[in-house]
């Protein structure tokens, strides 16, 4: 019989008919939409000021920073509550 490939090797028939589009197709006023912010950001993140990266931004990252802080010891303590009371034994 010899070896013969188990997966056809033919291409499936096309199952959505939209066709892409090359970057090169594309009209150069389409090409971009939008001013580049990573030249900013750059500035932003690498300025010498002390701070942490995750803080560079200001009161929206406090904010993300000490809820998560929060959530993070409320869980904790309710992980040691659970662990105490499922340590002890049942009252009969």
């Amino acid at each position: 019989q010899g070896l013969k490939p188990i997966v056809s090797t033919e291409f499936p028939a096309l199952i959505f008919g939209t066709t892409t589009k090359l970057a090169s197709d594309l009209p150069a006023t389409d090409s971009f939409l939008g001013k580049n912010k990573v030249p900013d950001l750059q500035k932003l993140f690498q300025k010498a000021d002390g701070l942490p990266v995750h803080l560079k931004r200001g009161v929206p990252d406090k904010l993300l920073y000490r809820t998560t802080m929060a959530l993070t010891i409320g869980g904790t303590i309710y992980c040691l509550v659970a662990l105490y009371m499922a340590s002890q034994p049942r009252n009969r």
